[in-house]
């Protein structure tokens, strides 16, 4: 029989031989690089970057919503109305009598 037609078990025999139950030699005099736990290249430090971030626009979004949508009435009168600084001022809306139709 021949070697190409030899049944493979996953692994090639240069993968036996390269193992050797000895660590490779770290000096104590130079860098002592280490490793941080990761997921798939996913760091801790990297998600909290990433939620400060997406925190950051979801707070400017949803301030812009809030604002964008403050002329519809149900907003305004259950939200807008509520903002203890502001109060009722800037969001009363006062109809003259010579400009109401009925």
């Amino acid at each position: 029989m021949s070697a190409h037609l030899a049944p493979h078990h996953g692994k090639t025999p240069a993968a036996f031989s390269m193992r050797s139950p000895y660590k490779a030699y770290r000096s104590p005099h130079g860098p002592q690089y280490s490793i941080a736990k990761n997921y798939h290249g996913i760091t801790a430090r990297t998600l909290v970057k990433a939620g400060v971030l997406a925190g950051g626009f979801g707070g400017v979004a949803g301030f812009f919503a809030l604002f964008f949508f403050a002329e519809v009435p149900k907003v305004r009168e259950d939200i807008m109305k509520k903002i203890p600084v502001l109060g009722d001022y800037p969001w009363s809306k006062q109809i003259a009598p010579e400009d109401n139709p009925f």
